[in-house]
């Protein structure tokens, strides 16, 4: 059993940053695709951006595309997100998932091509 911890939320102002980190373990990081996905209140879960188990892949969903950038550090067993320019609407709880195949080529976008979740990160971005 894998367990992710999610830590860096906060709130900002609009036009700011925040990097959010992902720190996992029970399994062997480096083998999986890692997603970050968020859950604005009253709306469904939505994907925002993943990254292959070696970290030469990225995808990400349009509304974050330019402004967000994943990564990772399979030495330290840490998946990022470093969100710029943040509006309003990237309001969310922001959760972090393992993939559930390892060493694929492609990372997922699909809540259903991830099986662990984290408990999430609160981020509140004011105009």
């Amino acid at each position: 059993q894998v367990q992710l911890v999610e830590s860096g939320g906060g709130l900002v102002q609009a036009g700011g940053s925040l990097r959010l980190s992902c720190a996992a373990s029970g399994r062997t990081f480096s083998r999986y695709g890692m997603g970050w996905f968020r859950q604005a209140p009253g709306k469904e879960r939505e994907f925002a951006a993943s990254i292959s188990w070696g970290g030469s892949s990225t995808y990400y969903a349009d509304s974050v595309k330019g402004r967000f950038t994943i990564s990772r550090d399979n030495a330290k067993n840490t998946v990022y997100l470093q969100m710029n320019s943040l509006t309003p609407e990237d309001t969310a709880v922001y959760y972090c998932a393992v993939q559930r195949l390892a060493w694929g080529a492609t990372p997922g976008s699909r809540s259903t091509d991830f099986d662990s979740w984290g408990q999430g990160t609160q981020v509140t971005v004011s105009s």
